[in-house]
Formats: structure tokens, sequence, C-alpha cells
């Protein structure tokens, strides 16, 4: 990870902390007008239900009130704030971070370079396959599953020994794989030992 240049814009962080509380306190003051404009004197006008008819809408129209007035307060703190500001000043916390562009395609290209491995690997277990779409997934499945490995310093070689699968048709296939990858002859990396793959016990 490195810092973003310091001279980036960005959106001030004070401003859209302000913003969320000022739709907050809007989406309130919606509700409690929409509840103050809703309620009704319904009956015959009697001292009880316009007793609780009056007392229900000073009560509404206080909160009302007392929303709006803390929205205004926002609404003066927001005005002489920046919409955005040079990242360099804000808050160390509170500056991005990213990814180098060196880095960032450095691990791109690994990612490539994976994926086209597993669709060579993929080719390879077609030709033993009766259906195409099982390869990719017997890969995965392949990746998964458990595998002991076997140095042997006087052979120089490391068998990656798989164990069995569920089915025959499927250790038919990944046997198939481990004999194209052993005639690659490739070496593990940073050592002289070369690469052997089998399926099954000793």
């Amino acid at each position: 990870m490195g810092p973003v240049p310091a001279t980036v814009s960005v959106v001030n962080p004070a401003r859209r902390q302000l913003d969320t509380a000022i739709r907050t306190l809007t989406a309130r003051i919606n509700r409690e007008s929409a509840q103050f404009n809703a309620l009704s004197l319904k009956g015959p006008l009697e001292t009880e239900p316009a007793d609780r008819y009056q007392r229900q809408k000073a009560e509404l129209h206080q909160t009302i009130t007392d929303l709006q007035r803390e929205r205004d307060k926002l609404k003066t703190e927001r005005k002489p704030l920046p919409k955005r500001v040079p990242i360099g000043d804000l808050p160390e916390p509170e500056r991005f971070q990213r990814l180098l562009p060196e880095r960032k395609h450095f691990l791109d290209t690994i990612k490539m370079i994976a994926y086209r491995a597993e669709t060579a690997m993929v080719s390879v277990l077609r030709e033993r396959l009766a259906r195409d779409d099982d390869a990719r997934a017997l890969l995965r499945h392949i990746f998964r599953n458990e595998a002991d490995l076997v140095p042997d310093l006087f052979a120089k070689t490391l068998t990656v020994r798989l164990h069995h699968l569920a089915q025959n048709a499927h250790d038919v296939a990944a046997r198939h794989l481990c004999q194209q990858l052993n005639a690659t002859e490739t070496t593990f990396p940073g050592t002289d030992l070369r690469l052997v793959y089998e399926i099954g016990s000793m």
C-alpha cells in the first residue's frame, strides 16, 4: 500500500457527515409532518377527545419545530465547508491508501498467469471427461483435495501425491493430468527438486 498524493481532491469527510445527518433529520421531519397532517378529530365534539387531539397536535408540532431547528443549525455549520478538499489537508487516519501502480500491475500479472495455467489444465482434463463442463469443477476439487508431499533428496524429486477422488472417471482424468504435468519436468521454485505428480497411495 502507498499514500495517495496530497494534491488529490476528495469529498470533504466533515461535509459528508453533515450531509448524512441533515438527510436523516429531513426524513424524520417528513414522517412527523405526515403524522401531523393525518391527525384528525373524529366523532362527536366532546371534551376528552378534543383535549387529546389538541395535545397530540401540540406535541407533534413541537417535535417538528425542534427537528427543523436542529437541521437549520447543521445547515449553518455545513455552509462554509467546501465540498471537496485536498487529501493532504485531512487528518492522517482519514487519508486514503491505494496500491502502488507497480504492485497492482504485478498482482494482475500473477492473476492472469494463474488463470491461463488453470485454463490449460482444464483443457487437459477435458480429454478424459465425457462432459466438458465438468473439467473446471473437477480441477477446483483437485485443488481443494488433500495431497501428500514426499521429497526425495537423493532422487532430487518432490512428489505431489493426490488422494483418490470420489469417482473412478475423475481418477482417470486426474491421472492423465499428472502425466502431462510430469512431462514438463518442472522444478520446485528455489530448489533442484523435480516435481512429480501422481494419484493414489504408495
